[in-house]
């Protein structure tokens, strides 16, 4: 008989393993080995439209996941309804290891980095020479991104029809660049995009550039049709474009020889996330030049070994000096 109040003792209590009565968490996840992989299209609000072999599908993060967020670019691996049909949803429940990330801050003094796209191999860097004016502190800031992410840039110089492209060529001769220049009248001929579609088959390349400079208009000239994307214009009186293209999206070119992913319009490109001394591995002839640096040396003090690697002439002294534009690029506001 159990006993109540005063009278009980330890062996009156009724033990229960689990109040609950349910099973306890474990750590233990389903491996998913059926599940099929998939490439990252364009990502808007929580909703991932993916490739999973020639059926574009709408997923959703799997919880495990964590905070661990997919990008347009990533290599994923997705279970569930992968029909393709109106209203179905399937899950990611692993992304594959990055082989490059493009990131940007939203200003220099902002420590959060926002993911632009991943697994590019190319970052082209559109510029138009007129309507709006070209901005080489833009440019600057796009080749660290891109040097410190192991992408290789190409610029694209739009609108040479409005004023030449020798000055701007110029500004960049030393870092050895390739480019491209483009005018509009080849870009409704489609000469322009033949040109550019020969930097750009085989790769994955994402398309950076202010507004206005006509990186949209480029893009829906590569692809094929039915898959071109809204453009806007110049503000007469700001001489900045409006933003049209509000996500990232991936675009295959004609006959599967690559991808292009046209990101957003951006009037800045900062780089708090950059660490200085990923820069100099884009010039190869200055590196072994460092060996006689001070420790911690910036590249960019008057102790820097860099000076007599180049009076020595072991390396031209215009890639030293793009090398220190670069480098003070970062620590200097778009703009100053």
């Amino acid at each position: 008989m159990r006993r109540y109040g005063k009278h009980t003792d330890e062996d009156d209590i009724r033990q229960r393993p689990n109040p609950k009565g349910n099973r306890a968490r474990t750590n233990i996840r389903p491996k998913h080995e059926d599940a099929s992989e998939g490439f990252v299209l364009t990502v808007d609000r929580g909703r991932l439209t993916c490739l999973v072999g020639d059926r574009t599908i709408t997923a959703m993060k799997a919880r495990e996941l964590g905070r661990k967020a997919a990008v347009v670019g990533d290599r994923v691996w997705i279970v569930g309804d992968l029909s393709g049909k109106k209203d179905t949803l399937a899950r990611i429940v692993r992304i594959e290891e990055r082989k490059s990330v493009l990131r940007r801050t939203a200003d220099d003094d902002d420590p959060y980095e926002r993911v632009v796209v991943a697994n590019a191999d190319q970052l082209a860097i559109v510029t138009a020479l007129a309507d709006p004016e070209p901005r080489p502190r833009m440019i600057d800031r796009c080749l660290v991104a891109a040097y410190d992410a192991g992408l290789e840039p190409l610029l694209v110089l739009t609108k040479s029809d409005l004023t030449s492209a020798d000055k701007i060529l110029e500004i960049y001769s030393t870092f050895g660049l390739n480019y491209v220049v483009t005018n509009r009248e080849e870009l409704a001929t489609g000469g322009a995009a033949d040109r550019v579609r020969e930097r750009l088959n085989g790769r994955i390349t994402a398309f950076v550039g202010h507004s206005g400079v006509g990186k949209t208009t480029l893009v829906n000239s590569l692809v094929a049709e039915g898959r071109q994307r809204a453009t806007g214009h110049v503000n007469a009186v700001t001489g900045r474009g409006r933003h049209t293209t509000t996500s990232a999206l991936a675009l295959p070119l004609p006959a599967g020889d690559g991808w292009v992913i046209d990101t957003p319009g951006v009037r800045s490109f900062g780089l708090h996330h950059v660490d200085p001394s990923r820069v100099i591995l884009a010039f190869p002839e200055l590196v072994p030049g460092t060996e006689g640096c001070p420790r911690a040396c910036s590249h960019d003090e008057p102790d820097c070994a860099l000076d007599q690697w180049v009076e020595d002439g072991h390396a031209d002294p215009a890639r030293l000096y793009s090398l220190r534009r670069l480098l003070q690029t970062r620590e200097r506001r778009e703009g100053d």
